[in-house]
């Protein structure tokens, strides 16, 4: 009869017991040193082999040739056990027995040797359903059983039990299976089943069980119905919902080349995905390489990538296709950056740099002047615009270009009012940008630009009254002689000579 694999490969011993060696040292000891408590609490995450290890541990204690670590399988006690019909091995489910009658039930039991083993044990799986009552009711059984009774309980949440439980049971800790251990036990499992299969897609489904052995053995049987009998990356993908490896590559590999139109087109694509498992996918292929030290990534790109993809899982929300624009655009602009250790070098590289044709130099930096000189005033006010609009538009109506001499730049000004406030606002944000665009000694000098008002013109004008031009007019006329140029000639020679006489 074909059974689960989650079934059929259950472990039966301590030494087949995946991913929990602590906890297995442990009670191997216990069992051949007869060290044994009374009452023990299993607690971890489901499939982690917490009732496997009680039923290991049951059967050892009541194995003819116990009790130790390894039980025979072969005598009657360990037959029965193994077949899940041994009478003084009694499991109960606490999930539905979870009432005070359910647990006066199994006190009365306690009180009654074992039939046919040398303990009585009661496995009391999720424990901590039991009710208030029903849970206070078994303290004292719990605290001082018979000799021949032992309790093993269950859980996968400890924190839900009363303390006065905890403090009457050896607690042991089942930690989360580690995915390298699974993936092993997975490829045991199928080369055993005569399965063909890929290493890739083994890792999805050890990734996809989230630690949980019982859920990733689910995982491979639909896996192995669905791939029929081989188990691909891309059929694994395409069963459970991810993207393919390959696909995530290129994705990589069209940001880091700043290939805007591929991006886009993987964008469109990945609509049809849950943001959040992209982002997973992506942080686990990411992952991968690092690990793997791969050279497709810098060291700088991991960390700025990794950073990134942590921020996107922060901003998922309604709309998956934004989230995605988002990390991929922050990706994009993160992969301009150089590592300052590469701009080091270069800027060392150019001071190292012979000048052998200087003449050529100067010639380049004759012809860029002017240039800078002519353009300065735009340059800046582009900048402007970039950083701030209306302080643009206020700069480009107040004020004119002069001159740009010795990396000042010269300008005059006739901002009055709000336009006068708001450049003084933004002066400190117009400075930075000329020294982030003509060098940290660059400088602005404004100077004041004469306004005449032509309506205070006018009514100058219009007070002058033309009566008193007429007057001034006049007064002029008064002391106005004839034009005489031969009685002036003869004046001038009577004040140089005298009056002339006749001898």
């Amino acid at each position: 009869m074909l059974q689960a694999l989650a079934i059929k490969y259950r472990p039966k011993t301590f030494d087949e017991l995946i991913g929990q060696k602590a906890v297995s040292a442990s009670l191997k000891y216990a069992l051949n040193s007869k060290r044994l408590a009374h009452a023990y609490l299993f607690s971890g995450l489901r499939g982690s082999g917490k009732t496997s290890s009680a039923r290991i541990f049951s059967r050892a204690l009541v194995c003819d040739e116990g009790p130790n670590a390894t039980p025979c399988g072969t005598c009657k006690q360990c037959v029965a056990a193994l077949e899940g019909k041994h009478i003084d091995i009694i499991e109960m489910d606490a999930a539905s027995n979870r009432g005070l009658e359910d647990i006066q039930s199994l006190i009365e039991q306690t009180k009654y040797a074992p039939s046919m083993a040398r303990f009585k044990i009661f496995i009391i799986d999720e424990v901590h359903m039991l009710t208030t009552q029903a849970a206070n009711a078994l303290l004292k059984t719990l605290e001082e059983p018979p000799n021949y009774v032992k309790f093993i309980l269950a859980t996968t949440d400890p924190l839900k039990l009363p303390a006065t439980v905890l403090s009457r049971t050896q607690h042991f800790r089942f930690k989360q299976i580690a995915q390298n251990e699974i993936l092993t036990h997975l490829k045991d499992i199928l080369n055993k089943e005569d399965v063909k299969f890929e290493e890739e897609a083994l890792k999805f489904l050890a990734r996809s069980g989230n630690g949980s052995l019982r859920d990733t053995l689910t995982l491979l049987d639909q896996a192995i119905i669905f791939s029929e009998n081989h188990i691909s990356t891309a059929k694994i993908t395409e069963m459970l919902g991810f993207l393919d490896p390959s696909k995530i590559k290129e994705f990589y590999r069209a940001i880091l080349h700043k290939d805007r139109e591929k991006v886009f087109e993987f964008l469109e694509e990945l609509q049809d995905y849950e943001a959040s498992s992209v982002i997973d996918e992506m942080l686990f292929y990411l992952k991968e390489s690092f690990f793997a030290r791969s050279e497709e990534f810098s060291t700088l790109i991991y960390e700025r990538f990794f950073r990134i993809l942590s921020r996107a899982k922060n901003l998922l929300c309604d709309d998956d296709g934004f989230t995605l624009c988002v990390m991929a655009f922050m990706m994009m602009e993160a992969s301009h950056l150089k590592e300052i250790d590469t701009q080091i070098n270069e800027l060392q590289n150019q001071i190292k740099t012979p000048t052998n044709e200087p003449q050529k130099e100067n010639i380049k930096l004759e012809i860029l002047k002017p240039q800078i000189s002519q353009n300065a005033y735009e340059l800046l006010l582009e900048k402007i615009y970039d950083r701030d609009y209306e302080l643009a538009e206020c700069f480009k109506q107040s004020t004119k270009f002069i001159a740009y001499e010795n990396e000042v730049l010269i300008i005059s000004s006739n901002a009055q009012g709000q336009n006068r406030t708001l450049l003084n606002q933004g002066f400190k944000i117009i400075q930075e940008l000329l020294r982030e665009n003509f060098g940290t000694n660059a400088k602005i000098e404004v100077r004041k630009e004469l306004v005449i008002d032509e309506s205070k013109l006018q009514s100058l004008k219009q007070n002058v009254n033309q009566n008193d031009l007429n007057s001034q007019f006049d007064e002029l006329r008064k002391d106005a002689k004839k034009a005489d140029p031969q009685g002036e000639a003869k004046e001038a020679l009577k004040q140089c000579f005298g009056d002339p006489r006749v001898e």
